[in-house]
């Protein structure tokens, strides 16, 4: 028997200012949450890693808006964010923070061993000042007229029209846009640069191994960068809140009292730093995860993230890896998401566009923004979020298919078969037609999940749950009850079976739904695996499981139909439509 994989999976961190909208959720933590669920139904050692990314300057101004200490802000965000991701039924293992001491502790262990192999110096460098402000602009916080490409609303750090990386200097009519002031200047500070020009070649055959298990989208922004050059970027800020900056002596650095490390340097440090928290707290083995030469050649490390996040995943956390020195494990799948496209333009969380966590819970169940979300993942192109669309996928996929099939099989069988799984009868036609359609389709889903081809599993799985519909059309147990009670109890019989199975097939991408139908049906957790993935599955077998005379009990009604009058009502709320 082979041994389970040892599967590390992590998703971009969320950003700390405001609770999360659809198309965060889509483009990184559910379907990271869906391959992990996946992965564990199949026997595997999965441990999920997230946390909340709490640094830099949207943090203090956020927090000077609300008229908070940055640290309480950030303890009220962090819960905030926390009780959503359960509200998602996000399944994290753990679910840290950047702020915490062991992220501090080791984004200065990689700077001091960066540094001590000459991949950071000190460099005066040109930095905006806003006067009105009375302090220096991060990039992002500058915005003005691309040189590029003339758009208009260009930040400092890139250009969202023409996708270039740009410096803040180099803005035409350059303003602040934490006031709208145009009184700024360029002044002179010092900071740390990473060197990253001199890893040019070691991050190009590290992407050139490790992008073949990469969707096109993710090796086409790192080769982007490649083939542009690297650069050295700087790791450090003008900013009170963060982390401190150290000399190579472990004291504080003269001339950084008021510096720390840039957010982007510490945030996906954070990813080995929360897996300590994590083996800290449950006894875990952080290292099997991240040393290699601990055991973590033995851990495939699966990254999820949207396409804004890539090229840092890709270059510059691989610089601090690889250029620490140390055996740390890299990433081996990298798994990259376009946009949730809101009526015409982008989900925002600044400018309140589209559909939040919170608002999206107590409209409805997870489970109904989680099959629409995976169902239509934005992976080869930018997928458009429609109320109409998300109303049409619930009742028909959720309530038509699969509710449908579950509410009218199990009733039938508490109603003339005592609510227990009938045990007279042999399989015939219809169930030879329906192992086939296992056989055929049950490997493929395991090949959409396992190639994270989520609208592809989505798809499939609804085509699993349609074939049973379609078996029980052709079986017509309720026809056969009449004149062929063993007939109609082999059709009952299958159909139980394939109830048990949709609720197993459904527990990765909508888990509350999977829960109740199993449940319902009496099966036990350790029985609730994913099956197809062996070559030598019994498909047959799929059909006649579960213990014959087993008592079953109908559930509730698993989804209620979404209303027009409903659509009206939040597309008055929220906007959108035509």
């Amino acid at each position: 028997m082979s041994r389970p994989r040892r599967i590390l999976i992590t998703s971009a961190l969320p950003y700390i200012n405001g609770i999360k909208h659809l198309g965060n959720l889509a483009g990184s933590m559910l379907p990271a949450d869906v391959y992990a669920r996946v992965m564990r139904l199949m026997g595997n050692d999965v441990t999920y890693i997230c946390a909340t990314d709490e640094h830099g300057t949207p943090a203090e101004l956020a927090a000077q808006a609300a008229g908070m200490t940055v640290q309480a802000y950030c303890d009220e965000q962090f819960e905030i964010q926390r009780k959503a991701g359960e509200g998602f039924n996000l399944s994290f293992d753990w679910f840290g923070r950047s702020s915490r001491p062991a992220n501090h502790a080791l984004t200065q262990h990689f700077a001091q061993a960066l540094e001590a192999r000459g991949l950071i110096e000190e460099r005066t460098s040109k930095q905006v000042y806003s006067v009105d402000d009375g302090r220096f602009l991060p990039d992002r916080y500058v915005e003005g007229t691309c040189p590029h490409c003339g758009f208009e609303k260009a930040r400092g750090d890139q250009c969202d029209n023409c996708g270039n990386l740009l410096d803040p200097v180099d803005l035409i009519n350059p303003y602040s846009a934490v006031s709208g002031g145009t009184n700024i200047e360029i002044r002179d500070t010092n900071h740390l640069y990473l060197l990253q020009e001199k890893s040019q070649d070691e991050i190009r055959a590290w992407v050139n191994k490790k992008g073949a298990n990469w969707p096109s989208l993710a090796v086409s922004i790192a080769n982007k960068w490649l083939d542009e050059g690297l650069i050295a970027r700087s790791i450090t800020r003008d900013l009170s809140w963060g982390i401190k900056v150290l000399g190579p002596d472990g004291a504080p650095r003269p001339g950084y009292e008021d510096k720390v490390f840039y957010v982007w340097f510490d945030a996906p440090i954070e990813y080995i730093a929360a897996t300590q928290e994590w083996a800290e707290a449950t006894g875990g083995d952080w290292e099997a995860l991240w040393r290699t030469d601990k055991g973590a050649d033995e851990t495939e490390y699966v990254q999820f993230m949207g396409k804004d996040n890539v090229a840092f995943h890709t270059v510059s956390f691989p610089v601090t890896l690889l250029g620490s020195g140390e055996p740390w494990k890299t990433v081996d799948k990298l798994k990259a998401f376009n946009w949730v496209t809101w009526y015409g333009g982008k989900f925002s969380t600044s400018n309140k566009r589209g559909v939040f966590m919170d608002q999206a819970l107590e409209l409805l169940p997870s489970d109904y923004w989680r099959w629409y979300l995976i169902a239509n993942s934005p992976e080869g192109s930018d997928a458009a979020f429609t109320w109409e669309g998300f109303q049409a996928a619930v009742n028909s996929d959720l309530a038509n298919v699969l509710g449908n099939f579950v509410n009218r099989i199990t009733k039938y069988a508490a109603s003339k078969f005592d609510g227990q799984v009938p045990a007279a009868g042999e399989q015939g036609d219809a169930e030879a037609w329906m192992t086939a359609e296992l056989a055929e389709r049950l490997p493929r889903l395991i090949e959409h999940y396992e190639a994270m081809e989520f609208r592809k599993a989505a798809a499939e799985t609804r085509a699993i749950w349609a074939a049973g519909n379609e078996y029980l059309t052709k079986a017509e147990p309720w026809v056969k009850y009449k004149n062929d009670f063993d007939a109609a109890a082999v059709g009952v019989r299958a159909g139980l079976n394939l109830a048990a199975l949709f609720g197993i097939l459904a527990l990765p991408i909508i888990p509350d739904a999977g829960k109740k139908i199993l449940d319902a049906l009496g099966i036990p957790e350790e029985h609730r695996n994913l099956p197809g993935a062996k070559p030598d599955t019994d498909f047959a077998k799929l059909l006649d499981a579960l213990p014959h005379g087993m008592p079953i009990t109908p559930p509730d009604v698993l989804f209620q139909k979404i209303e027009d009058e409903q659509v009206a009502a939040w597309t008055e709320q929220f906007g959108g439509g035509n």
